[in-house]
């Protein structure tokens, strides 16, 4: 699993784009061959920091889809300093990373 990071100050607001590799399972579809169940696998939490504040935090359930893209958009940044991206899945699976801003 990755997070992929990009990060752009203008004018005082800073643009963050992130895609997310995750299999975001539902817990709803069959495995074709065996006809079981695919048990649940999703994120569940998505936060960012700049400067040690959260500045978006969502939540997240099986209805997003596989290896998801999330934007959006804060006051403040500037070049050369840094956004984290962390997050949590309902296996209490989690990553996190650190990306500077352009």
């Amino acid at each position: 699993m990755a997070i992929k990071i990009r990060a752009k100050a203008k004018n005082g607001v800073t643009t963050v784009k992130t895609l997310i590799s995750h299999a975001m399972e539902s817990g709803l579809r069959k495995d074709k061959k065996t006809g079981k169940k695919i048990s649940a696998h999703h994120i569940t939490v998505v936060m960012a920091e700049y400067n040690g504040n959260s500045v978006m935090t969502t939540n997240w359930g099986p209805a997003i889809s596989k290896n998801p893209y999330l934007s959006f958009k804060f006051k403040g940044g500037a070049p050369g300093e840094m956004v984290k991206i962390s997050w949590i899945d309902n296996r209490g699976r989690s990553e996190s990373l650190e990306a500077a801003i352009k």
